[in-house]
């Protein structure tokens, strides 16, 4: 039976979709430390790792003729896999996309209304016990209905935020991407992401994490930015320099802020923390029940795909 290493804890209904396989379940929550990540490859047919475990190609090059034949990410993101080492050893690399679309998409909007409206400020207010209550001046927000979305990378997450945009708040789309895209909605495609973060009120990263969009979103970019408008990060965090966004947010070069990834995750530095103009989220994106099942069955068919000796339907 087919040896597999499931990193950390997953649904029960995620689980009983891998009966066939001599399970191993991690109990920890925290990626695998380097030693693990080691003996993952020398000691199991088959992983399914999750986001954090940096199969990196110094980790892969230390195992010779690894057993693991199969890296089923859990995931569409798979960035801290390498996958040209995997290639090089004869380990295939998949992951979940699609799962991931719709609940991401909605965390997006999420971020983009409580930075909008300035409900995080608000919520803390109310906590502090300090609220005296309405007036009509108190903590002006922007106004989302019928203003313009710049959309960085228009997969599929991508068109998901632009549609709940354009449908749902009547708002103008624009997007920076390679290839023009052949969409079921108005959008006008800018050839410059400085030029597209001139003409938007919220600009929304949903590019893959790759060495090409390390640091997309610069200083550069975060000052073409409008004064009012609000950068939203639902990829990965080191798409933004976060350096330069702290700069930006604490000169109130911009309007704020919605961040569901980091730079450094789980780190978020203090200088963030304690700013009011920045909305801040645990990695929520693909956080619901029904959302991690399907993604743990896409990873499961690809797994089972693999022991049945066919291509799994997930490559990347």
């Amino acid at each position: 039976m087919m040896k597999l290493l499931v990193t950390r804890p997953l649904p029960d209904a995620v689980l009983a979709n891998l009966v066939e396989f001599e399970l191993t379940v991690r109990s920890e929550t925290h990626p695998l430390s380097h030693d693990e990540l080691v003996g993952a490859l020398r000691g199991y047919d088959a992983v399914l790792p999750t986001l954090g475990d940096a199969f990196s190609a110094d980790v892969i090059g230390q195992v010779s003729a690894p057993r693991c034949k199969i890296l089923a990410n859990f995931g569409v993101g798979y960035n801290h896999i390498d996958t040209a080492a995997a290639k090089a050893a004869g380990i295939l690399v998949t992951n979940t996309p699609g799962a991931v679309t719709d609940a991401t998409a909605d965390i997006a909007m999420t971020l983009m209304l409580m930075s909008a409206r300035r409900a995080g400020e608000g919520e803390r207010l109310v906590r502090s016990g300090d609220w005296e209550g309405w007036h009509p001046t108190q903590m002006l927000g922007l106004h989302l209905s019928g203003k313009t979305v710049g959309i960085a990378g228009m997969g599929r997450i991508g068109q998901a935020i632009a549609r709940r945009c354009h449908f749902g708040f009547g708002m103008r789309v624009k997007y920076f991407n390679r290839s023009a895209k052949k969409l079921d909605f108005p959008a006008e495609k800018v050839a410059s992401l400085s030029d597209m973060a001139r003409q938007v009120d919220v600009l929304v990263v949903a590019v893959p994490a790759n060495p090409d969009t390390k640091h997309m979103i610069d200083a550069d970019v975060l000052s073409a930015m409008q004064s009012h408008a609000r950068l939203i990060n639902i990829a990965r965090g080191d798409i933004v320099n976060e350096t330069a966004l702290i700069a930006a947010l604490d000169a109130n070069q911009i309007g704020g802020a919605g961040l569901d990834v980091y730079e450094f995750e789980p780190h978020v530095p203090e200088a963030l923390r304690r700013l009011e103009n920045v909305v801040l989220l645990p990695h929520l994106g693909t956080s619901a029940l029904e959302v991690r099942v399907d993604m743990g069955r896409m990873a499961a068919e690809n797994l089972q795909a693999f022991r049945a000796g066919q291509t799994p339907p997930n490559v990347v």
